[in-house]
């Protein structure tokens, strides 16, 4: 079956993105879990980036205060205390700082007490929409692949023109010949970072996605000399099934 245009009219005027990538990583969990090893358990985390305020409250006893003299709010024979005045910052500015939407596919192995060894990321408009959230999403990839986690994007935010995985190699000081000057907006993509030999080796299996075609089928690693496949095509026309998307 076709990739939609989840982004643009008429598919957004019958459902929201957000409701299908808040739904497709649960049926990526339950393709994923009908495959892996028993030693393996995925399941899905989805979390919006909103700005949230936190209420930070102080605590203050009444008629507490702070004294050189005893009798004054400090208990006779008591340590005197004074407030400590920092100096002024070097930066004071105005700023909001990036809370990233993550609708992402977690793979854990149970018996290495549920150690993340494998992470599907599914990218959204807000992780292409500013440098600094691109910044942010390929950082993080980076991270995880650096502690071994084996790590998968999958992009089809049709309304950002911007490749996550060109960037992500880019971070990493590396490229994949597959790629063209202006690489595609739409792909998927695997990359686990292995030692299954004498040195460590960093991988790429990269897929140029388009409208009116199938996704494709993406090897997802679990440790050095194990992989399932992760078949995007089929988890997403569950998840349009489940949705009404015709």
């Amino acid at each position: 079956m076709p990739l939609r245009d989840h982004f643009r009219s008429p598919l957004d005027d019958q459902t929201s993105w957000e409701g299908f990538q808040g739904q497709w990583p649960a049926m990526i969990v339950l393709a994923l879990n009908r495959r892996l090893p028993r030693r393996y358990a995925a399941e899905p985390r989805v979390h919006l980036g909103a700005s949230f305020e936190v209420d930070v409250s102080t605590y203050e006893k009444e008629d507490t205060g702070f004294s050189a003299t005893p009798g004054e709010g400090e208990p006779a024979g008591g340590i005197a205390t004074a407030t400590w005045a920092p100096p002024r910052p070097t930066l004071d500015v105005a700023t909001d700082l990036p809370d990233q939407d993550t609708y992402e596919v977690r793979v854990f192995d149970t018996k290495r007490h549920r150690r993340l060894v494998a992470a599907v990321e599914i990218v959204s408009p807000a992780n292409k929409d500013r440098p600094e959230n691109r910044r942010s999403f390929v950082t993080k990839c980076a991270a995880l692949l650096q502690e071994r986690v084996s790590v998968a994007i999958v992009d089809l935010v049709t309304t950002r023109q911007f490749n996550l995985y060109s960037e992500l190699l880019e971070l990493i000081g590396q490229t994949d010949p597959t790629l063209s000057l202006e690489p595609s907006a739409l792909y998927a993509a695997a990359c686990p970072r292995t030692h299954p030999a004498d040195c460590w080796r960093f991988q790429g299996w990269s897929h140029s996605l388009a409208l009116g075609q199938p996704l494709p089928t993406l090897p997802l690693w679990l440790a050095d000399h194990l992989a399932v496949p992760l078949d995007l095509e089929g988890s997403y026309e569950e998840t349009c099934r489940v949705l009404r998307l015709d």
